[in-house]
């Protein structure tokens, strides 16, 4: 039976390659040691994710490895060598914040447990396919620089630029400042790439803006739109932390992109990067986020403002998604946002916290 593994594989986007796999009739190996639990605490835990996924799909097992541990990693492919097919690698400390209070970790998950897997998958399984979820903070406060006008609700970007319909994959990551934690996912995007150019193999590079969906075990720290759901369901206060929480955030739903994912597995390319989000169909400002909440939960939101943002922080983000599209026609996104915050509500209302 072909293998497709997945790291991070109880989390959001790790769980949904899991589910979208298994229901495909591959084997999927998941590996997750729940450090979610351990950056943001308990109710980041990713555990009842883990569960469910190993009473639901017979042909998923689970390894409770941490990817910074070569040793295991490669035993792992071992096991499995000639019949990988895929690796698709979610796991990651995500959190701007959280990265500079233990830099050392947040790097050696990030680039050193990305490394170990990249060899892994050089040495063990070459032929296969490497799918590695960057994200949009490699390029920094760069896109800060961009011309925007203040709207009622949103920042926007000034008509008639290049990007109006989004940030493509030409503008630099370069020469600004990238909180340490996008330093360090920068770092494995590169080699990720590198691993594409230098040794010829078959690498996907996906730097996404939010992703977000059911399945996030949002915290004050990551997970804004599964976070900000869960705060209007429970009054518990929401802070929001700078530009007037006019910043806009495109998001794109976990199984909008795992579905992106299986595009680029089924005709793979060599050290290809695609800026992926929800564009210009699924985006949102705080403010606007707030609002659709609170229609859906029917709960006004108990919020702050703190006038300090947050370094490093977009105040306007909207990923264009048109090289993706150029390279795969069929590909289109299904969820916008209002469909993807009902979901989130469905499954949060059904949730003791």
């Amino acid at each position: 039976m072909p293998v497709v593994i997945v790291t991070g594989s109880a989390g959001l986007i790790g769980s949904e390659t899991v589910k979208i796999y298994c229901n495909k009739g591959y084997r999927v190996i998941g590996i997750d040691n729940n450090l979610r639990e351990v950056f943001f605490g308990k109710d980041a835990s990713t555990e009842w994710n883990k569960q469910e996924l190993i009473s639901n799909f017979k042909n998923y097992t689970h390894y409770d490895t941490d990817i910074r541990d070569f040793k295991i990693i490669s035993d792992i492919f071992k096991t499995y060598s000639s019949d990988i097919k895929l690796i698709v690698h979610t796991a990651a400390q995500p959190s701007h914040d959280w990265a500079a209070n233990d830099p050392f970790m947040d790097f050696s998950v990030n680039a050193n447990g990305t490394l170990n897997l990249l060899e892994a998958f050089r040495h063990i399984c070459p032929d296969a396919v490497f799918i590695f979820t960057s994200t949009n903070k490699v390029y920094g406060d760069l896109p800060n620089s961009l011309p925007l006008k203040e709207l009622d609700t949103r920042f926007e970007i000034e008509d008639g630029h290049r990007w109006v319909n989004g940030i493509d994959e030409t503008m630099s990551i370069d020469q600004s400042k990238h909180s340490l934690f996008g330093a360090s996912k920068a770092a494995a995007d590169l080699m990720v790439q590198e691993y594409g150019r230098y040794f010829g193999l078959k690498t996907g590079i996906f730097r996404g803006g939010c992703l977000t969906g059911p399945a996030h075990s949002g915290t004050k720290l990551h997970g804004f739109l599964s976070y900000l759901m869960r705060c209007c369901i429970t009054k518990k206060k929401y802070y929001i932390y700078g530009y007037k929480g006019k910043q806009v955030r495109d998001n794109i739903h976990s199984n909008d992109l795992v579905n992106a994912f299986n595009y680029f597995f089924e005709e793979p390319r060599c050290a290809e990067v695609y800026n992926i989000g929800g564009g210009r169909y699924a985006n949102i400002s705080i403010l606007e986020a707030i609002k659709f909440c609170e229609e859906i939960s029917v709960n006004t939101l108990n919020y702050e403002y703190v006038d300090q943002n947050r370094a490093g922080d977009h105040i306007w983000w909207i990923s264009d998604v048109s090289k993706f599209k150029s390279h795969y026609p069929e590909w289109n996104f299904k969820y916008d946002i209002r469909k993807t915050l009902e979901e989130i509500f469905e499954v949060q209302k059904q949730v003791k916290f």
